[in-house]
């Protein structure tokens, strides 16, 4: 029986990764190479490496892990869980069977995508979720913000820390109340409910949103929040309680409601920078190894 089975190998699952592996213990990562922000240029707010290419942190976290022996990383699905009175079976893609005392879920989250020709192209790049991520990039620009009620507005007031040239595109009746309307206008954020055709740009990069009016707005980014999903299955077969946000409820050190089972990530908290997920997950790994010497030492 492997000690632990970690599910994603994102920041959160390889910084569990290491540190479990420092810790001399036996450890599966499973991964299927879907990271959320593969489609971003650079990841951002992470000492010594702010800027650095999302793939290339996973890459190097990777490669740093080769030297603990104890720690093997497989391109394949865990497409099932169970758990059991002495830990939990996991089935694979492949078809096999394995079992682990602990378990934990770094699956990450995927964010729902208005069906908005040129949404899906832009996504990453001008089409953004994070200002916390992306902000500084984009500062002082023309930005839009795409959300309805309380998203929409809470963010487009959040915006405000990087750029004064806001416009709300709410795609329809905007669910606002005339204190939202209101609190805004003083804040200098234009509100606009037609709805969008397109959004149109090139390499990347946002220049205009078209509305089915024929009008056009010329923009340099758009930020929105619509929701996400958890992009696995796991946690809910699994037991776990949710949040309002959709997110698993994580209490100490990354544990859940379910005993032996730990989520880290973005799929648990909903602070969701690289940084944070990365301390989550070694946060997530102290506590599995304290977990296990407890029951180990006589």
């Amino acid at each position: 029986m492997l000690d632990v089975v970690i599910v994603g190998a994102g920041p959160a699952g390889l910084s569990a990764a290491l540190i479990l592996g420092r810790c001399r213990r036996r450890v599966l990562v499973c991964d299927t190479h879907h990271p959320r922000n593969a489609a971003s240029q650079a990841l951002h707010g992470f000492l010594s490496r702010d800027g650095t290419s999302p793939l290339e942190l996973r890459r190097l976290g990777r490669e740093q892990l080769q030297r603990y022996g104890t720690v093997e990383l497989r391109h394949i699905k865990v497409t099932d869980a169970a758990r059991l009175n002495d830990g939990f079976e996991l089935r694979l893609s492949d078809g096999t069977r394995l079992r682990c005392r602990r378990l934990l879920l770094a699956t990450g989250v995927v964010d729902d995508l208005p069906k908005i020709s040129g949404f899906e192209e832009l996504y990453g790049r001008s089409v953004l979720h994070c200002p916390y991520c992306d902000g500084w990039e984009v500062r002082d620009q023309p930005l839009a913000i795409y959300g309805k009620g309380d998203r929409g507005r809470g963010l487009a007031l959040e915006l405000t820390a990087w750029s004064r040239d806001l416009v709300l595109c709410t795609d329809g009746p905007g669910e606002l109340s005339p204190e939202d309307l209101a609190r805004l206008a003083r804040n200098g954020i234009e509100v606009g409910e037609d709805r969008i055709a397109r959004l149109e740009g090139k390499d990347g990069s946002l220049e205009r949103i078209v509305f089915t009016s024929g009008d056009v707005l010329e923009r340099r980014a758009l930020f929105f929040n619509t929701g996400e999903h958890e992009r696995s299955d796991l946690p809910a077969k699994l037991g776990c309680e949710f949040t309002a946000h959709s997110t698993v409820r994580t209490g100490e050190y990354e544990a859940t409601n379910v005993p032996g089972l730990y989520v880290a990530g973005d799929a648990s908290r909903r602070v969701q920078l690289v940084i944070v997920a990365a301390a989550e997950g070694a946060e997530a790994a102290f506590a599995i190894n304290t977990a296990l010497l407890r029951e180990d030492l006589l």
